[in-house]
């Protein structure tokens, strides 16, 4: 049986489309829940309202997350196809010039005239707005934007960071909600960095580092401003 030579690669760069929105989602839905969990908490240790403001805020994050990544990838794709029904009505009107452009791209890049001639023209004859989207706008099927898979990836990964912390708050003894929050929640963002930055090929030290530094900072200011209020209210 004949077997295939054929060497398939994998980049993690066609991972970047949904990882970002991924991490993105998962980071914020630990650290904004689980930081008005313990500010809630460190103002009062009233368990109902505690889990109250921990759903409506796993609510309210999953849907606004979802919301601002379609919009914003949305704009991006809005600008992608911008710029490729350009590109198209100048390769109709003018196929000559977009000939001598492409060419002096693979020039900038190392070739000589003569091959880059070359280059450009079979380029040109295969898919010519392929290879103007790829050469010279930097649009690959790789990183072309997603709006909907964006969108739904920030959502899903908020909602199940959300639930972490919210599940600590739910099972921990009421005078220990803020301690298991704030230790679990750093556990969960430890986690997410070392789990991110081997999906996306990075050092997992430095992410682990990054975002257990931003989610500490952001749960100790809520706590202190939460037992600040309840000093006051008390």
């Amino acid at each position: 049986m004949a077997r295939s030579n054929r060497h398939i690669e994998r980049h993690l760069v066609a991972r970047i489309g949904w990882l970002r929105a991924a991490v993105l989602g998962a980071n914020d839905g630990i650290v904004s829940t689980a930081s008005l969990i313990v500010g809630v908490a460190a103002a009062s240790p009233d368990r109902h309202a505690i889990l109250v403001a921990g759903v409506a805020a796993l609510l309210a994050g999953a849907l606004s997350m979802a919301a601002g990544e379609y919009v914003s990838v949305s704009s991006q794709a809005d600008t992608e196809r911008a710029d490729l029904a350009r590109e198209r009505r100048e390769l109709r009107d003018d196929p000559a010039m977009e000939l001598e452009e492409l060419t002096q791209i693979y020039v900038g890049r190392g070739l000589d005239a003569k091959l880059a001639r070359e280059v450009a023209t079979e380029m040109m004859a295969r898919d010519p707005l392929a290879a103007h989207a790829r050469d010279e706008l930097g649009i690959s099927e790789a990183l072309t934007a997603r709006p909907v898979q964006a969108a739904l990836a920030s959502a899903a990964s908020f909602v199940a960071g959300s639930a972490a912390p919210l599940a600590v708050a739910l099972l921990a003894p009421s005078r220990l909600i803020v301690p298991a929050v704030f230790a679990a929640s750093l556990l969960y963002l430890a986690i997410l960095g070392a789990v991110g930055a081997r999906a996306g090929g990075a050092s997992a030290p430095r992410a682990i580092l990054r975002v257990t530094f931003w989610g500490a900072l952001a749960m100790a200011v809520t706590a202190a401003v939460g037992s600040l209020f309840g000093v006051s209210a008390g």
